[in-house]
């Protein structure tokens, strides 16, 4: 989404600088200004912001997209550090697409791990439901377990 600001908004002089002001970029990519800005801080976005004469920043489409595959990354459990490590190598630019794909096969490995983890935890989960749910049916969910009362 590109803005343009128009000489009634105070802001003339920013009218025809292209790109997405940081609200916009928050909205666009489903996270906040704060976040926004500590990406650019830890070392995640590859790219530099591009700014304003004003000094505000202006995302292009390749920033957004970025932060957006860094917001999965993050969603899907990779730490902080190893998203710099990985941004750091893209950085880089050609030359090290191994040790990317490496960065990227470790995280689905580890992201597999945990839904495994995760769908035994939901196999347990449905079997206690499935159980309370017979005995509430069959009149007698008062004859399960549950820990003595203590006096």
């Amino acid at each position: 989404m590109l803005e343009v600001n128009t000489p009634s908004s105070g802001r003339a002089s920013e009218e025809a600088e292209p790109g997405t002001t940081i609200g916009d970029a928050a909205r666009l990519t489903g996270v906040s200004v704060h976040t926004l800005r500590y990406y650019e801080r830890a070392g995640l976005v590859v790219t530099t912001v591009d700014r304003t004469a004003s000094g505000r920043r202006r995302y292009r489409k390749i920033d957004l997209d970025w932060i957006r595959v860094c917001t999965r990354l993050r969603a899907t459990g990779m730490p902080i550090q190893a998203i710099r490590h990985y941004a750091d190598l893209v950085a880089e630019g050609r030359g090290n697409e191994k040790e990317r794909l490496a960065v990227l096969e470790k995280h689905r490995d580890q992201v597999n791990e945990t839904i495994a983890e995760l769908q035994e935890n939901l196999t347990l989960i449905q079997h206690k439901i499935d159980v309370y749910q017979g005995r509430v049916e069959a009149g007698d969910a008062d004859t399960l377990w549950a820990p003595p009362r203590q006096m």
